[in-house]
């Protein structure tokens, strides 16, 4: 039993010398390439950023930075280039130009295209029309016009850019005014009461301006406008025609005779009394005396309202009177028609 237990602890000691050189060669290995690992993160971290093209960007102030047209210019980023454009507008760095400067600041970059370049916005607050229109009508005030009316442009389209982190207000410097012609021409200047402002001109004309009711919906033929399809808006008088409908009792009850448009001023001829006789109807006619009463039965020739005139066929005698629509299918003949009712 001695002699097994000898032999057992004998191969063990053999094993044991074959693989321990084997297994110390695995563990250097190990540790080189933890030690490889190391260095490679040490100089990625070391490593000078990538620099890159920025496409769009967008300044709010008067220079642009070496920052706001490439990525990874590190503590260059704040180094100012060149002038930034008006609020508003852009400016365009091409190719040729972007090379030579990142030339002279020491950036790795070249460009990959003739093509390539950098656009950058100047951050900017818009003054409409609306706001520049009632600057105008303020300044207006002193040559005696009065609020009710309209200013019009000659640029319609006009707007004015004001720096990102400035107020949009608007300020009238100067302003003509010619009475006979309602035409004026001014000077306006943005942002108000500051010294560096930009200085615009504008000029345009005032009209007269007249409420009147319109559609607030798209109305089709035959439909009854309510009070809630009615609303009232200032329109230029000399848009107004004659028969123009100015007081919305005009329209209000009143039935369509052809499509409408909302917003639009709607004219006497555009619209009627709800027709109670359609056209081709069968109507009752009645003639009505103080003595007595008497009633037929006719076709209508055309459509009518309450209180409307037609022409209706008595459907016994084929004869043509007139008489007054006076309610659904009722028409009452006047008494001098009482032979055609027979």
């Amino acid at each position: 039993m001695k002699a097994f237990t000898l032999a057992i602890a004998l191969v063990l000691l053999v094993s044991a010398g074959r693989y321990a050189p084997a297994a110390m060669a695995q563990e250097k290995k190990r540790d080189g390439i933890k030690q490889e690992m190391v260095q490679t993160a040490e100089r990625v971290a070391n490593a000078p950023e990538m620099v890159a093209l920025l496409g769009t960007s967008t300044v709010n102030r008067t220079q642009i930075h070496l920052g706001d047209l490439f990525a990874g210019t590190g503590d260059k980023a704040d180094i100012p280039v060149a002038y930034a454009p008006d609020p508003g507008r852009r400016a365009i760095f091409d190719a040729r130009w972007l090379y030579r400067l990142a030339r002279a600041y020491g950036l790795k970059w070249r460009p990959l295209s003739p093509r390539d370049r950098a656009v950058v916005i100047r951050d900017s607050v818009v003054i409409g029309p609306g706001q520049i229109k009632e600057q105008i009508l303020e300044a207006l005030a002193d040559f005696g016009v009065a609020a009710g009316i309209d200013v019009q442009l000659s640029n319609r389209l006009m707007r004015i850019h004001v720096a990102g982190d400035t107020a949009a207000t608007l300020e009238v410097e100067d302003i003509v005014y010619s009475a006979r012609t309602r035409r004026f021409t001014a000077i306006l200047a943005a942002p108000a009461g500051d010294p560096s402002a930009q200085r615009y001109r504008v000029a345009g004309r005032v009209h007269e301006v007249q409420e009147a009711p319109v559609l607030v919906r798209r109305k089709l033929a035959g439909e009854i406008i309510s009070a809630e399809d009615v609303k009232w808006t200032k329109i230029r008088a000399d848009r107004l025609q004659r028969n123009t409908i100015l007081d919305d009792s005009g329209l209000i009850g009143m039935s369509v005779r052809r499509g409408l448009r909302a917003g639009v001023p709607v004219r006497t001829t555009d619209v009627r009394r709800p027709v109670l006789v359609p056209k081709g109807s069968l109507v009752t006619l009645i003639l009505a005396s103080p003595n007595m009463r008497l009633t037929s039965q006719g076709r209508a020739m055309e459509d009518g309202s309450d209180g409307q005139a037609i022409r209706v066929t008595n459907t016994f005698s084929n004869t043509i009177i007139e008489g007054v629509v006076t309610g659904a299918n009722l028409v009452t003949v006047r008494p001098a028609n009482n032979i055609v009712m027979n």
